[in-house]
């Protein structure tokens, strides 16, 4: 904890981002910035990682140089300290005035200037640093540093020899996603002690999970569409599959736009700049659409399949619900998601093979849970949760369990005695006896396993295969058939157990629109509030949630403040923005 060193800390705190205390281990972070000490962050989302790094910047000598791996998200991190009072500046190849930055960096002007790695591991920026005082290394999305970690950037390995150059300054390295393995490894990567190390957990109560088979997709997301008025993300896996959904999806009325790599760099950038000023839009985007998020007001994500691993879904759903509102995450699952994803694992290097498969095996349990969904994220990554969260899919709608071993073996019998080529369709009809041509020119029809499935298993069959081909018992061949694969034989011998979950019917669910609404209480104020809010934001062409997120604005709100004074009291409303928006606010209030 801070102790009588820096009595003005929390004096700073509430200056300048209108906070009365700290959150979580924030303190602990900024105390051993500010004494001096490099540590590894471990942060959920949304936990306010920035400020950790933000404030010691305005209260030390010399600039804080943060390393970001993303112009997008640079831009985005420069607006909100800036509408802080925070003197911050970037050096990227997108800046047009990267002359002026360096003379303010030379000059001491800069409390802040964000870096990409590629261009802080060039001898040429180790010069520039070396013309001014240095006040922290920060390094955002630390566990790009990695090979254990999911988004790993070779970049990110040669910041070392800089940091090593200004031995008295600190680093201070941030990650939302970082497994015990990815921890160890980013400490010894960036020269941090092990004694650097602050997890602050990784549970985002707020966000309730949900998993559910893909039927019909298209249907699937309309439905989530419907339920969430808000700005959310669907992310798709292929740029094909982002086009035809957005498409589709904007024949809805909804505002939806895709985005991905292969769209041309001004749509890009005009896609993403629409979709963070808005407080309705839908972006349909690939992965691409990643770590440039920094809008506080998403909410909800929904996959339309599988992500790459535990540590991928946990960060890409932790884009929903930053401003601690309640959001929602959904995933749309198929069978085919974890064959194409088995598939490119013979494509991955030997040495990390074993530890991809690893991730794809946890994913899979993920996704075929009875238990709490927030439970397994929650083990993944180390920590002791409660047995139940009271909010995900199976807190809420709780699923029934069943033993499908024998459909299973089965199953697996007949993808065996038909030659390991076929696809599920084709079993399906072994399994249930239907004889049709090519079944009789087989002579598949004189089979064993003919005929064998009842009606009542025949109802297992595709959510039993769905299950074996996501644990990997069930592979595809190269031309679209099922084989044996994992523990199959296992399963044929009887010596493993097979047991599926069953979702529940698939009856409209209940509506969750109420408890996801920004403003359950229908508040008139909140929405007059809301909507001075947008035409200052237009004026000023930032995004809504640069000048005051709905929290803010919910409290002010409720508190009603009748003056200046009152109204710095309301929490996320610092000395700048009381000074430039405190009296239109007012304005407002004073109407009702």
């Amino acid at each position: 904890m801070l102790d009588t060193a820096f009595p003005d800390a929390r004096t700073a705190l509430h200056d300048t981002f209108g906070f009365s205390a700290f959150r979580g281990v924030q303190e602990q972070v900024v105390a051993r910035v500010l004494h001096g000490q490099s540590t590894l962050a471990v942060m959920p989302t949304g936990a306010g990682k920035s400020l950790t790094y933000q404030l010691p910047a305005v209260m030390l000598r010399g600039t804080c140089i943060v390393v970001s791996p993303l112009i997008a998200l640079m831009h985005d991190q420069l607006r909100s300290a800036s509408a802080n009072g925070i003197r911050a500046a970037t050096l990227t190849s997108a800046d047009s005035d990267r002359m002026a930055t360096m003379d303010a960096f030379r000059a001491g002007e800069l409390d802040l200037l964000y870096i990409a790695p590629e261009r802080a591991s060039q001898p040429h920026f180790r010069e520039l640093l070396s013309s001014a005082p240095i006040a922290l290394f920060a390094i955002d999305e630390a566990h790009c540093v990695s090979e254990w970690g999911h988004d790993f950037r070779p970049d990110y390995r040669l910041l070392r020899p800089l940091l090593d150059a200004f031995p008295d300054v600190p680093r201070l390295a941030l990650t939302a996603t970082a497994d015990r393995h990815t921890r160890a490894d980013i400490l010894s990567q960036l020269g941090i002690p092990e004694d650097g190390l602050i997890v602050a957990g990784f549970d985002r109560p707020n966000i309730r999970y949900a998993i559910r088979p893909r039927d019909n997709a298209l249907r699937q997301l309309k439905g989530i569409l419907q339920e969430h008025p808000g700005p959310g993300v669907i992310y798709a896996p292929t740029r094909a599959k982002v086009e035809q959904l957005a498409e589709a999806l904007a024949a809805t009325g909804r505002r939806v736009l895709p985005y991905h790599a292969g769209l041309d760099p001004a749509v890009r950038a005009r896609n993403q700049a629409a979709f963070v000023a808005s407080e309705d839009m839908v972006m349909v985007a690939t992965v691409a659409f990643g770590m440039g998020i920094d809008k506080p007001d998403v909410r909800f994500v929904a996959h339309a399949g599988v992500p790459k691993s535990i540590e991928a879904y946990y960060q890409e759903t932790g884009r929903a619900g930053r401003d601690g509102d309640p959001s929602m995450a959904v995933m749309l699952w198929g069978a085919d998601d974890f064959a194409r994803a088995r598939q490119r694992l013979t494509e991955v290097d030997e040495h990390r093979r074993a530890s991809e498969r690893q991730r794809l095996d946890a994913l899979a349990a993920l996704v075929e849970t009875a238990q709490c969904r927030r439970a397994i994220l929650l083990r993944h990554f180390g920590e002791h949760p409660p047995e139940t969260c009271g909010n995900c899919d199976n807190c809420l709608e709780p699923v029934a369990v069943t033993d499908a071993t024998e459909v299973a073996r089965k199953l697996l019998s007949a993808v065996y005695r038909t030659g390991q080529s076929f696809g599920l369709g084709y079993i399906e009809k072994v399994l249930t006896g239907q004889s049709d041509d090519r079944i009789l020119q087989r002579g598949h029809d004189s089979l064993s396993v003919f005929g064998i499935v009842g009606p009542e298993e025949a109802a297992l069959l595709k959510p039993v295969a769905r299950a074996l081909q996501a644990r990997g018992s069930l592979l595809p061949t190269e031309h679209g058939g099922l084989a044996l694969g994992g523990n199959a034989r296992e399963i044929l011998k009887g010596q493993a157990a097979v047991e599926i979950t069953i979702p529940p019917p698939r009856e409209r669910r209940r509506k969750q629109r109420d408890s996801m609404r920004t403003n359950p209480a229908d508040n008139p104020l909140f929405e007059a509030l809301r909507n001075t809010r947008r035409e200052l934001a237009q004026n000023q062409g930032v995004p809504p949630y640069v000048i005051f997120h709905d929290v803010t604005l919910r409290e002010m709100a409720a508190a009603r403040p009748s003056s200046l004074a009152e109204m710095g009291r309301v929490s996320g409303i610092g000395a700048r923005k009381l000074e430039a928006y405190g009296d239109a606010f007012l304005t407002v209030i004073r109407q009702f």
